[in-house]
């Protein structure tokens, strides 16, 4: 039986001709995977033609939009995922639904090997590598550019020599992944990381320099998942979007950060997430309002580690896992309404509501009908600084004089 091997297609130049050149330095019969995950384009049936046309034996393709949104984006929101405080795991966290089905493809169709088509240098040969392994661990991975020097210009000629349905132009100045939960851009002059981004570099974002005029936008959430838009009861999928629209008419969502990647160079990449970062700010304003204080405190230890994992291709990991329930556990009572003002590319909260939320008005206000219980407070500051007193007091008693004191009589002197 002729082997066959699983290829993720995006029905660009590339894959297109890594169907053929698979086919020819393996022997094997090559099925193409297709999955959307709202990176736009051609629809899915035009990219399955092609994908036969260009020699696939077979071609599956999957809306995943709903899935990726509801499954990868809402936990990344959940979990505040955002890497070196700046990137919100765009490409990261689709990598994992487009594993996912390229390992049931691959049972469906009997192949033995999967394929992708990533570089030797980048984070993403790890992630979808190491998520094949865990829900495959059978199956062997390949990628032609690495490892069947399949280079761009090789690329071209073999397309024009086979006269493949694909337009053969010289490759775009920036190398760019995007689905809906952001797009990412590099390579090219971005390369240089004294050079600013120039104009053409955004398509998910207006110039933040010259807004319209104000939105004001209430996302309503239920146990830290956004639910409806000014009230509209939406999907996942649908509030995303809007987000991106809305948000990103106003410039917001843009990222310009050098990146630790996990194959251990640094890299200058741009990325654009309007709809990600709004939620992401009223995400975490409304866990401000509903978090007892050690439980965030704490949460932000776990949402960095989770956010590491999930950047470093382990989504699929036990400790992934673990952390999934830890942080599930504490959107129990992250529900309620953000009321924001998005304009000049910052999404600003304005406002606040929650039936679950820890705020108590007659604890809080300094007005009539405080109830907060004053003279509780000599006691819990003697309590409170006692351990740091007793030290001090060690100090003279060793020491016979105490250094910080010794500065602070200086410092008087000398004034």
């Amino acid at each position: 039986m002729t082997e066959r091997i699983v290829l993720a297609y995006s029905g660009g130049l590339d894959t297109s001709v890594a169907i053929g050149w698979i086919s020819e330095a393996t022997g094997a019969e090559v099925i193409a995977v297709a999955v959307d995950v709202g990176q736009g384009g051609e629809d899915l049936e035009t990219i399955r033609q092609r994908a036969l046309d260009c020699g696939a034996v077979e071609a599956y393709v999957a809306d995943a939009r709903d899935e990726f949104a509801e499954q990868y984006c809402m936990p990344t929101l959940k979990a505040n995922g955002l890497y070196m405080d700046a990137y919100p795991l765009v490409s990261a966290i689709s990598r994992p639904v487009i594993v996912r089905h390229l390992v049931a493809a691959a049972r469906q169709f009997g192949a033995s090997t999967v394929a992708h088509g990533c570089t030797g240098k980048g984070n993403d040969q790890v992630r979808f590598e190491v998520g094949i392994q865990t829900l495959g661990p059978d199956l062997k991975c390949i990628a032609p550019v690495r490892d069947l020097a399949l280079t761009r210009d090789k690329a071209i000629e073999y397309a024009e020599r086979h006269e493949l349905p694909i337009v053969t132009t010289k490759k775009n100045p920036f190398s760019i992944d995007q689905n809906v939960w952001g797009r990412a851009v590099e390579t090219g002059f971005l390369e240089d990381i004294w050079n600013g981004p120039t104009k053409d570099v955004y398509d998910y974002s207006d110039d933040p320099a010259f807004p319209p005029a104000p939105d004001v936008v209430t996302v309503t959430f239920d146990q830290g998942v956004p639910t409806a838009l000014d009230g509209r009861s939406l999907s996942a999928l649908q509030i995303i979007e809007e987000m991106n629209r809305r948000a990103g008419a106003q410039g917001i969502g843009r990222i310009d950060i050098v990146e630790d990647r996990l194959v251990g160079i640094k890299s200058r990449e741009i990325y654009e997430a309007p709809g990600a970062m709004a939620l992401m700010t009223a995400h975490r304003e409304l866990e401000n309002v509903t978090l007892e204080r050690e439980q965030a405190r704490f949460k932000k230890t776990v949402d960095q580690r989770w956010t590491e994992i999930v950047y470093d291709g382990q989504w699929f990991s036990p400790l992934k896992k673990n952390l999934d329930t830890f942080v599930d556990e504490t959107q129990k009572y992250v529900s309620g309404d953000i009321r924001m003002e998005m304009h000049g590319g910052r999404a600003t909260v304005q406002g606040r509501r929650s039936d679950t939320g820890l705020y108590d008005f007659s604890l809080a206000t300094y007005d009539e009908g405080d109830a907060f219980d004053q003279s509780s407070a000599r006691g819990f500051i003697d309590i409170y600084g006692l351990s740091s007193k007793v030290a001090t007091e060690r100090d003279e008693r060793v020491a016979g004089d105490v250094d910080s004191l010794s500065d602070v009589a200086q410092l008087s002197n000398e004034s």
